[in-house]
């Protein structure tokens, strides 16, 4: 039986390849990425295309019962070394309680894997400490959007690609925390790269995704970063007039994040310290200090405060408080506004 610590999807799949299988997998969660990713690497390691026909059982949990998954687990694999069962929509299943005997002693020559999705098991049941304890128990949680960034990086990388940190954030503002639809972007892109330049640019993702290299949130902050009034208002224009290129309710957290950390980079004890500084904002990436160096010169303190509170004075009248008319592009101009004069 496989033993994993630290379990992440690298380290289950890292098992998998080695050939060392937990006999009960059950993946979970909101992220479905990792969950089909792991699932697909264990059913491709654990068989040979030819064994499959016979010793892979793919279950559905609301067409089937407990007492039929315990039954697919415990037959005998056919002309190979083990059997894969497969439950998907694991959350449909009923009365799973009745699982907890096999779990506790699962064959030794079947791989049992529960997809997940859109939840998790109640952690305080007792099928759920048989599987902690004999299997894998993995959570495939939601990346939060200071995570994409270098989840993009990292993809690419391993495929022999590099990404300058602006193609970054213009990808992960344009395409959120789905993963799926994450992916199949990048590989876009990594198709799209020539054979003598593996380097993905603003330009690049501009032809290939579709986003305005000059007019994106991350162009947004960089000209509120410098106080750069014009520019900050030709995107703003931008985004008035193309109301499908980001959504108000996207660059407003998106603004929150950098002012609440620009609050809290005034407390750093050595907030001039490049390195001190990321290390007290906790920054992936070193790169992005500058925009806490910068902004700290162009705001007070007590204008960051005033606008950490205009910022949520205009999310909470986008979503109707206090608020019967405004639409969402003028809240956007009111607060761009107030945030750049004094």
């Amino acid at each position: 039986m496989a033993t994993i610590k630290n379990i992440t999807p690298e380290s289950i799949i890292k098992s998998a390849r080695a050939k060392e299988f937990a006999p009960v997998y059950y993946l979970m969660g909101q992220e479905p990425y990792y969950i089909d990713r792991i699932c697909d690497c264990i059913v491709n390691e654990a068989l040979q295309p030819e064994e499959r026909d016979f010793n892979l059982m793919v279950m559905y949990g609301a067409d089937t019962t407990a007492g039929q998954v315990i039954d697919a687990a415990k037959r005998y694999p056919m002309m190979a070394e083990r059997q894969v069962v497969l439950v998907k929509d694991a959350q449909n299943l009923k009365h799973s309680e009745l699982l907890e005997p096999y779990l506790k002693k699962p064959s030794g020559t079947t791989v049992l894997i529960f997809c997940h999705k859109g939840g998790v098991i109640d952690r305080r049941k007792k099928i759920a400490a048989a599987i902690e304890k004999n299997g894998v128990l993995f959570e495939s949680k939601q990346l939060k959007d200071r995570e994409l960034p270098a989840f993009i990086e990292q993809y690419l990388k391993k495929r022999g690609a590099s990404i300058d940190p602006k193609s970054q954030q213009m990808i992960a503002d344009a395409i959120g925390a789905d993963l799926n639809r994450m992916v199949g972007e990048l590989d876009k892109l990594l198709i799209a790269l020539p054979d003598d330049d593996k380097r993905v640019t603003p330009a690049l993702v501009e032809k290939q995704i579709g986003v305005s290299k000059d007019f994106n949130v991350f162009e947004l902050k960089e000209a509120i970063v410098n106080r750069n009034v014009y520019k900050a208002n030709l995107i703003v224009k931008y985004f008035n007039e193309n109301p499908k290129a980001v959504s108000f309710f996207y660059i407003i957290p998106f603004l929150f994040a950098y002012f609440q950390n620009l609050m809290i980079a005034y407390y750093c004890p050595q907030k001039n310290n490049p390195d001190a500084l990321a290390s007290w904002l906790d920054l992936k990436s070193a790169w992005l200090v500058r925009d806490y160096m910068t902004g700290m010169k162009n705001y007070s303190g007590v204008k960051v405060m005033q606008i950490i509170s205009k910022i949520r004075e205009m999310d909470a009248k986008g979503k109707g408080l206090d608020n019967p008319s405004t639409p969402t592009n003028e809240l956007l101009r009111e607060l761009i506004f107030f945030i750049l004069h004094d």
